[in-house]
């Protein structure tokens, strides 16, 4: 996602500097190891930062050693942003984070103001988004990006799913009642945007389509737009037992969230309603 919002702030006039882990030949990129502070002045002149950085938290089966990477890579990377950030002036930070932030709430309608939940994927958001607090009482300006399940052919769950459900073996997740809040990755990208420009957005901001769907219909709308049944289900127990923690927060716990701060604001999506998400999506990838 980092790259596609680059492209949109170049087109929108912005200059963009990016802090790569990985060598680059451009000079516009700039090296940085999330897991230290920014060289001193790195980002002096910047008007705003955003903050994307995080180890992935489904790589793997979350083992001590793993849960620790996906904690460490957020809230070392924030805190040493956010340093940085008084130390040069910048006006704006967006952060990161994800609405694994509310646990698990069944059917509970969830927006900014909602509590936190319960869960590895809840305290780690809760610790992610503290480690904004150097930043709280400043003029730097705040925002923590809750992201959905961010829909894309170039990474990400989707991506993981299509094989599954090509072969037409996709289906429900346990029950598939739990809720899915989920965005295409343009609106989130366009989120993002709107974040660093709008000076009225600070605090917590939901980045996710305003129609949520049980797991259940996401799985049908996937295999309708692939022509691909989508009917095996895949029991809760099995998924606990052979995933643990991993498979219960991430597939069978489920958040329905209302972007109330973006509709307040007039956000406008570009894709709204999961089927045409897919239909956009599988469109542009060839599938």
């Amino acid at each position: 996602m980092g790259s596609s919002l680059c492209q949109v702030l170049e087109a929108r006039g912005h200059e963009v500097v990016r802090l790569m882990r990985q060598k680059s030949t451009s000079p516009a990129d700039r090296p940085w190891d999330p897991a230290s502070d920014p060289r001193p002045g790195e980002l002096d002149g910047c008007d705003a930062v955003v903050n994307l950085a995080g180890h992935p938290i489904a790589s793997g089966p979350w083992t001590a050693s793993r849960r620790a990477l996906i904690r460490d890579s957020r809230i070392q990377s924030t805190r040493h942003l956010a340093c940085a950030c008084l130390q040069s002036g910048v006006g704006t930070l967006v952060n990161a984070s994800a609405v694994g932030y509310y646990g698990d709430r069944c059917d509970e309608v969830l927006d900014e103001s909602s509590p936190c939940g319960g869960g590895f994927l809840a305290d780690t958001c809760v610790a992610w988004e503290q480690a904004l607090r150097p930043v709280r009482c400043s003029k730097v300006r705040e925002v923590r990006v809750r992201f959905g399940m961010i829909l894309s052919t170039r990474g990400g769950a989707l991506k993981a799913m299509l094989p599954v459900y090509r072969m037409g073996l996709g289906g429900p997740l346990g029950g598939g009642r739990q809720w899915v809040s989920w965005i295409h990755v343009d609106d989130a990208v366009s989120s993002l945007v709107r974040c660093v420009e709008d000076p009225s957005l600070r605090g917590p901001v939901l980045s996710v389509s305003p129609n949520p769907v049980p797991q259940r219909e996401f799985a049908r709308a996937l295999g309708r737009s692939l022509g691909r049944p989508a009917l095996v289900p895949v029991p809760a127990m099995a998924m606990k037992v052979l995933l643990g923690a991993f498979g219960q927060e991430l597939f069978l716990w489920g958040q329905r969230c209302r972007p109330r701060v973006l509709q307040d604001a007039g956000f406008a999506w570009k894709a709204p309603e999961l089927r045409e998400a897919f239909d956009s999506l599988l469109r542009v990838s060839g599938t």
